[in-house]
């Protein structure tokens, strides 16, 4: 992608929030969670209106988990198993996600939007394993619903505070934050030189 994710949604508007969120679903790898994020600081400059980019994210998400879903039904394992090794899925990670996904379907759908590699493989999964469409459509639309909802929110109240704060962060809080990674540091070199002992 040649355009930075900020310049792509300004560009594009509420269309490019759902494009970026809809291929990510299928399986091309856009920054759906920065996407997000950057809408919801976008949000408070007066570039989208909170209800349509609600919409829009929300759409995306929840067209492009039923996509994956329908391939996942109609292709199945071989689709996975033969494409998966780009993004990292090989045959015993396949079957180590069914086995757990056979036991914790509801959950895995409802929470797995917030694990960014397993956002991507669950709706391949509920379409491999035969999951009722009506139960897969229902439980991802609430679970895309609160992810959106979280992210954008996120994203509303990092621009908020970066609007704030940024002046004092970056002339009296930066010569802090570094003093505080250097006392990290120096604890952790201190932790590991221990444990060798």
């Amino acid at each position: 992608m040649s355009l930075s994710v900020h310049e792509w949604i300004v560009h594009f508007g509420y269309m490019g929030v759902f494009l970026i969120l809809f291929l990510e679903m299928v399986g091309i790898p856009f920054p759906a969670e920065t996407t997000l994020v950057v809408s919801g600081v976008e949000w408070i400059h007066g570039q989208f209106s909170f209800f349509p980019l609600l919409l829009a994210a929300f759409l995306g998400n929840v067209v492009g988990s039923t996509v994956a879903y329908s391939l996942g039904r109609m292709l199945g394992r071989p689709l996975l198993v033969r494409y998966g090794k780009y993004v990292g899925i090989n045959e015993k990670r396949l079957n180590k996600a069914e086995n757990q996904f056979a036991k914790w379907r509801i959950w895995i759908v409802l929470m797995g939007k917030f694990i960014a590699g397993v956002r991507v493989l669950v709706p391949y999964l509920a379409g491999i394993d035969a999951m009722p469409i009506w139960k897969f459509s229902l439980v991802n639309a609430l679970s895309a619903l609160i992810w959106v909802a979280f992210f954008l929110l996120s994203g509303r109240y990092i621009g908020v505070a970066w609007n704030h704060y940024h002046v004092f962060l970056m002339q009296r809080g930066l010569p802090y934050l570094l003093l505080l990674m250097i006392i990290l540091l120096l604890g952790a070199y201190f932790l590991h030189f221990r444990k060798r002992k």
